[in-house]
């Protein structure tokens, strides 16, 4: 992302009674003073912005006036830490654009999505957790969503990975300390006040583990559509996903050699590893061979498609030992058109023929579990989710998350590691390792935290969490 003054609505579309446009950066004051008139004098210039200040102003777009308030909050008092500046208006979108187009028109340049959210966390307003908040509260759908939000947004995780950060600073320091001293001297820390300190700063970490898998619990999950047409096996492929608890939670898919078996969309959690899940849906058949004659098929197939559409990943589950490949209904096509679709050849054996190969096809066997965790892989990799390999000293796997769903997963990702390198640390003490090396698992123990408020976060993880955000957040 550039620098420079940027503006943005940031407001919703479309007719409202007002808008919100938002300015930040250097010439800020300088662009909205070039075009804002005092009260409802035409030819009053705007005094000067100083300190904070609300004003009724009018703004010529080159037509006429338009009235507005115009909100002024100097930096580094403002959410960016920059000169902010918002302008209320009537929310016409024709009069909307008007202005925006003649702030560009001055020098400021549209925001990207997020980018006010970024400037507020580069110049160290918020962390990452607060940044990943914004986004989590815009796109919440209901209560839960919002409270999921709200906890991350007024720093319930970002205050408590502060304060076991400390702890942990502390722990290496005295353990350094201890690499120049024997224990005859003075110097030297006990092993048992090294050995407590870790121990508390371990327990603070399975709090913050306990506090955000509770927080994250209702976060919003990805929603993963099964769609194909009758007898493909998406009800054996939907039990066969969701195991054993799912399936009594949702009722196990009704499965059959007869066409057009199921007609309700079953529900159930889809376990992909690390302790995130999606919901997973089982629909009624699709395409030229599904029966339409009743009512019930009619809505069923309804029902479906509305489905389809609202899938943030539809997987196409076709029968592999067919010689023709199946055709997709429109409502897959679209979201195919969309990236949205994965295309699932079931009943494919190990040494079977298909007419179904290449990129965006899956082969599994849903009766026999074969390419079960294939299909896995490429759906944590459509929904933004990557596994990383495990890591040189402490195994398991780390798992980075796009910011769409469960912004748990990355949070409780990173708490696992840094609990794994610092109870490897207290082994380490009780095994009379060297220190150094004690040391340096509680530094990567130190790094894993600092990921989750966005310290040490990659540059490319953090593009893809504020890709994700609204123009004007």
């Amino acid at each position: 992302m550039g620098g420079g003054t940027i503006a943005a609505v940031c407001s919703a579309a479309g007719h409202g009674p007002r808008a919100v446009l938002r300015l930040s950066g250097p010439r800020a004051a300088q662009i909205v003073r070039t075009h804002c008139r005092a009260g409802g004098a035409s030819s009053a210039s705007l005094p000067a912005l100083e300190g904070r200040a609300l004003l009724n102003v009018h703004f010529d777009d080159g037509t006429g006036l338009i009235p507005a308030r115009l909100l002024w909050m100097p930096g580094p008092r403002s959410f960016t830490a920059e000169d902010v500046v918002e302008l209320h208006m009537p929310g016409h979108p024709e009069l909307v654009q008007g202005v925006l187009e003649r702030l560009l028109s001055s020098g400021a340049r549209l925001a990207e999505p997020g980018e006010f959210t970024r400037r507020a966390f580069q110049n160290g307003r918020i962390d990452l957790t607060r940044a990943e908040g914004v986004a989590a509260l815009v796109a919440a759908r209901s209560s839960e969503e919002r409270r999921a939000a709200t906890a991350l947004l007024v720093g319930g995780l970002g205050r408590r990975i502060d304060s076991i950060r400390a702890e942990l600073e502390t722990v290496r320091a005295l353990s350094e300390a201890s690499l120049d001293f024997d224990e005859a001297d003075t110097g030297h820390v006990p092993t048992e006040s090294i050995i407590e300190l870790a121990g508390s700063a371990l327990r603070r970490v399975h709090e913050a583990l306990g506090w955000e898998r509770q927080r994250s619990a209702s976060d919003r999950v990805a929603r993963v559509v099964l769609a194909g047409a009758p007898n493909a096996g998406k009800s054996t492929l939907f039990n066969r996903l969701v195991g054993a608890e799912g399936a009594e939670l949702a009722g196990p898919a009704i499965v059959s050699d007869l066409s057009g078996t199921t007609r309700d969309a079953k529900r159930g959690d889809w376990a992909l590893g690390n302790g995130v899940r999606v919901s997973l849906f089982d629909t009624a058949g699709l395409g030229a061979t599904a029966p339409t004659g009743s009512e019930p098929d009619r809505l069923a197939a309804k029902r479906a498609a509305e489905r389809i559409e609202g899938a943030d990943l539809v997987l196409w589950v076709v029968d592999g030992t067919l010689a023709t490949p199946d055709v997709p209904p429109p409502e897959v096509a679209a979201a195919a058109a969309a990236g949205r679709v994965l295309t699932v050849v079931n009943k494919v054996g190990p040494m079977a023929a298909t007419a179904y190969s290449g990129e965006g096809c899956v082969q599994v066997s849903a009766s026999s579990g074969t390419g079960v965790s294939d299909l896995v892989a490429a759906t944590q990799r459509l929904l933004g989710l990557s596994v990383e390999p495990p890591s040189a000293l402490g195994g398991g796997t780390s798992l980075s998350s796009g910011a769409s769903f469960g912004l748990g997963a990355r949070h409780l990702a990173a708490l696992g590691d840094a609990a794994l390198h610092i109870a490897a640390a207290l082994e380490g003490i009780e095994g009379s390792l060297p220190l150094d090396l004690i040391s340096e698992d509680l530094r990567i123990a130190t790094e894993s935290l600092d990921q989750i408020t966005g310290t040490t976060v990659p540059e490319d993880l953090l593009d893809r969490i504020f890709a994700q955000f609204c123009l004007g957040k």
